[in-house]
């Protein structure tokens, strides 16, 4: 299959996506009823951040050509990869990599994320047979040439165990940062909400340590958040702040709180569903730095850094823990 083909396919699936076909629904409908931390409205971000930013025709071209991208691969390997399942379609980006790059796909999809994943490889190969000697699903990944696994810091050791003599790109923990000043318009820290709170913040580009100045106001803020106070009607949401705000107060903590989300001053830039740990800035020069050294951050928003809003729309270029997907892929 050449390149042209399979960038025929992929503007083929955006179509699919986007055109309101009823198995499509359905099949939404049912990845929601598996994982109810899939709800409606993350289903259609996720897929609307997909069809705009990783399946239009211009863009795929453009991406074949900065990585050389031949009509054929010559010498297809054949990949294994271990997707996670936080997020909707979250592994769909190193599928396409691996789509694209001509080698051969052994996946391991996520049992929290298999039913939107394994459709849309469904509707490529019925578009194309070629495509079901391409992609496979399996439970066991052996006889892999090379491996991209992505998980925690604890199931990073087994991965490191089982695919550390085979090329691999091993992913774990990960999250985001926001560095504010005071200046944010309204509208700014309306999409900063946005970084914040999409997915229930689950993802590793949602941000959930916010760096500060002294004296920092943070009720515009909480404000801003208020767009999501819906999610205090999500059982297993409101579960999550329930029983951080009660360890707060048994700790006798000091928070704030808009009845949906808590803000916390904590160290740790990973905070748990439902909180946002919040650190003053001591060293204004030296934390542009620091930040982009830290190897537990995907990606920092805020003036100066990237635009706030624009943490969940990843464009092709955008690879997990800074680590070129399609560089490794290429290089194989």
């Amino acid at each position: 299959m050449n390149k042209q083909q399979r960038i025929g396919l992929l503007v083929k699936l955006s179509h699919y996506i986007t055109g309101g076909n009823e198995t499509f629904e359905n099949i939404k409908e049912q990845a929601c009823r598996e994982n109810p931390w899939f709800v409606p409205e993350f289903i259609e971000a996720a897929v609307k951040n997909i069809t705009v930013y990783f399946l239009q025709q211009g863009a795929l071209e453009a991406w074949a050509t900065h990585y050389n991208i031949t009509n054929n691969n010559p010498a297809p390997k054949k990949v294994g990869l271990v997707m996670a399942g936080n997020l909707p379609l979250v592994g769909f980006h190193d599928l396409l990599c691996v789509f694209m790059a001509g080698h051969k796909a052994m996946v391991k999809a996520s049992s929290k994320d298999s039913v939107l994943i394994k459709h849309l490889v469904a509707k490529l190969v019925e578009w194309d047979a070629e495509i079901d000697s391409l992609v496979a699903f399996a439970e066991n990944l052996k006889g892999c040439d090379a491996y991209i696994a992505t998980g925690s810091n604890n199931t990073a050791r087994y991965f490191d165990y089982y695919f550390g003599k085979y090329p691999n790109i091993i992913r774990r923990n990960r999250t985001s940062a926001a560095v504010l000043n005071g200046t944010e318009t309204p509208e700014e820290l309306g999409l900063l909400a946005d970084d914040i709170q999409l997915y229930f913040g689950l993802g590793c580009r949602n941000v959930t340590k916010l760096y500060v100045p002294e004296g920092y106001d943070f009720l515009p803020l909480l404000t801003a958040l208020r767009k999501y106070s819906h999610f205090a009607d999500f059982h297993k949401y409101r579960h999550n702040f329930d029983y951080h705000l009660a360890i707060l107060l048994m700790n006798n903590k000091y928070y704030m709180t808009n009845e949906s989300v808590i803000l916390t001053e904590q160290s740790s830039p990973f905070s748990p569903v439902s909180q946002v740990h919040y650190e003053f800035i001591t060293d204004a020069a030296a934390l542009p730095q620091t930040l982009r050294a830290n190897p537990d951050l995907q990606c920092i928003v805020g003036h100066g850094y990237l635009p706030f809003g624009s943490a969940q729309s990843p464009t092709l270029y955008d690879y997990a823990d800074g680590i070129d997907t399609m560089a490794f892929l290429m290089a194989l």
